[in-house]
């Protein structure tokens, strides 16, 4: 089994960047705990601060499942969630399911990050978990394939 995990932009400064809401473990250390839990699963992780990386990402994913053999997606579009009708759009498209992960619970924050154009195109969605919704998004892939 294949689970490909993306991170938007900003999650490259995971551990550093506002500890006091999104923690102070890095997006390395979060995949070395998932790895280490999980021997049997291949997992590739990809960041970037741009939205069409995402969306390539995202489509090239879910377009060739039976050629890359991905089971499914784990998902933080980061502040994209609130505005990016175009990675909502390779979401829906995707033929494999994507969990969307939210470190912080958006709907105890700013008005502007309760609303996620994700939510309803995705299988699952984990909120608020901290960095551990990341090990539950991919146990619920797991759970779900």
């Amino acid at each position: 089994m294949r689970i490909l995990v993306i991170n938007g932009p900003n999650l490259n400064l995971l551990g550093k960047r506002e500890p006091e809401i999104y923690g102070t473990k890095s997006m390395e250390s979060i995949m070395i705990d998932i790895q280490q839990t999980w021997h049997d699963i291949c997992f590739t992780y990809k960041q970037s601060n741009h939205e069409g990386n995402l969306i390539d990402w995202i489509q090239a994913t879910g377009d060739r499942q039976q050629e890359t053999g991905y089971a499914g997606i784990v998902l933080n579009a980061g502040g994209y969630t609130h505005t990016s009708v175009s990675i909502r759009d390779a979401v829906a498209a995707c033929n494999i399911p994507v969990v969307e992960v939210h470190i912080s619970n958006i709907f105890d924050r700013e008005p502007f990050r309760k609303i996620s154009l994700l939510t309803d195109v995705c299988q699952h969605s984990i909120i608020g978990h901290g960095t551990d919704g990341y090990k539950e998004a991919v146990q619920w892939l797991i759970e779900h394939q």
